[in-house]
């Protein structure tokens, strides 16, 4: 039985990524701090859904705590890492910088030295789309130069992309950093927008729509992200001289490591977006039209090619779908 070992097990995409594993027959070591950055219970709930399956097992810790990761991988000597522990949301990342700077930065570190001394076959890292910062080429490949990141968050995941090169160049780790895109859908977090304008609608308070409305996003549900990233971890990546690699792919000249986008290929105007909660709750907006905040983008657009040549899939789910899917498990869980 193969052993994965999951960061942010308790998390949105963690808890998804868990339960695929081990609904596939793997064993799981979860890691979770459950941080009160949103609803602490609602993390717990995600933990109960997971904690009945016999080969799963829970540990709660930062990820940045010194030594931590590296008596866990000592214990389990995982086969696989899926590390998605990290800080996330571009606008705390202004008011609160450190947090970002111990979890995403610090944390990273200590998970690859702990990798360094028991490898594992194949690391995967959450990077996000906010890594390609100011570009305005679309849609964004792998290949594209990423120089220019407009928040800290997006700084410190852009930092750790060359973090893991680096390692993966120096220890031969096999390791592929995705890059996801605006996820949403069931046990989604609080503190984004799909969540925060159904909330709203609901109780009938105006939602804040940025950039005038004017704002674009390549929204991907959950289930065709961690259905994407279970068939990456099939796909870990060699080394490769210059000259054999294929046109498009970010595969290292000098490391086993790959950068993938996974996105729909798709952008959704906002107002499409809120056209699409509206449609599943049968109430209307109150849209309060803000300029852009700082730190944002007005648009993003995944090129999924890599990932189709790699995977062979490619995410399919429309936003109607996947909002009535999130609006279905909102009524649910809240009883409203």
């Amino acid at each position: 039985m193969p052993t994965a070992l999951v960061t942010g097990s308790a998390g949105f995409i963690g808890y998804f990524v868990c339960r695929t594993l081990l609904e596939e027959g793997w064993r799981v070591v979860g890691l979770d701090c459950l941080s009160d950055y949103y609803d602490v219970g609602l993390k717990q709930r995600r933990e109960a859904e997971l904690t009945p399956y016999a080969d799963y097992r829970s540990v709660h810790g930062l990820v940045e705590k010194r030594g931590l990761l590296l008596s866990l991988f000592a214990e389990e000597t995982p086969d696989i890492v899926v590390h998605l522990a990290a800080q996330a949301g571009v606008r705390y990342s202004i008011d609160n910088p450190r947090a970002y700077l111990e979890s995403n930065i610090i944390g990273t570190f200590e998970l690859l030295e702990a990798a360094r001394v028991f490898p594992p076959k194949h690391m995967l890292l959450a990077s996000t789309s906010s890594a390609y910062g100011a570009n305005t080429q679309m849609p964004y490949a792998e290949t594209d130069r990423a120089d220019h990141q407009m928040s800290f968050y997006a700084a410190t995941k852009k930092s750790t992309e060359s973090m893991a090169h680096s390692y993966a160049h120096l220890f031969d780790l096999p390791t592929t950093m995705f890059r996801f895109f605006t996820v949403y859908g069931p046990w989604g977090r609080p503190d984004m927008a799909l969540f925060k304008f159904t909330k709203a609608i609901l109780n009938g308070d105006p939602i804040d729509v940025y950039n005038f409305g004017d704002m674009k996003r390549d929204f991907t549900y959950v289930e065709d992200l961690v259905y994407a990233i279970r068939l990456l971890i099939d796909a870990a990546p060699g080394r490769s001289a210059e000259e054999e690699r294929e046109a498009g792919d970010s595969l290292s000249p000098v490391a086993p490591f790959r950068v993938v986008n996974v996105g729909n290929s798709n952008t959704v105007r906002l107002t499409e977006f809120i056209e699409a909660i509206e449609a599943a709750l049968g109430q209307r907006a109150k849209n309060n039209l803000m300029p852009m905040q700082a730190g944002d983008v007005p648009e993003t657009w995944a090129n999924a090619d890599l990932l189709k040549k790699l995977t062979g899939y490619a995410p399919r789910t429309s936003v109607q779908d996947g909002v009535e899917k999130f609006v279905a498990w909102y009524r649910h869980y809240y009883g409203v």
